[in-house]
């Protein structure tokens, strides 16, 4: 079972960028589609962003469309979700996840089995 850990969260000013990261142990997912999705306080998770075993289908969620950037290095077992322009509203707590083996809908919350405990981004305006 692949275990997942996030990193990189923090407090930011309005305009900053901050650059997560989602590190997997366990078993490697080089094989996997990853996606990042968030939960901003009082609401439900939403998907962010995902990207497919190697980097050649990026999806991104249309508040993040342009600002953020997702990437993957397999031989490190790591997933990144550089985050630009930050505005109050991208205050969530962010989380990365494996899909589930065949999955298309990347959009969606429960075609993820595996998930990580999450780490707060904080923006002041």
């Amino acid at each position: 079972q692949v275990r997942l850990v996030e990193s990189g969260g923090g407090l930011v000013q309005a305009g900053d960028s901050l650059n997560l990261s989602c590190a997997a142990s366990g078993r490697t997912f080089g094989s996997s589609v990853v996606g990042w999705f968030r939960q901003p306080p009082g609401k439900e998770r939403e998907f962010v962003s995902a990207i497919n075993y190697n980097g050649g289908r990026i999806y991104y969620a249309d508040s993040v469309k342009g600002r953020f950037n997702i990437s993957r290095d397999n031989a490190k077992n790591l997933v990144y979700l550089q985050m630009n322009s930050l505005k109050p509203e991208d205050t969530a707590v962010y989380s990365c996840a494996v899909a589930r083996y065949g999955t298309t809908s990347y959009e969606t919350r429960d075609e993820y089995s595996v998930w990580g405990q999450g780490t707060q981004v904080t923006v002041s305006s």
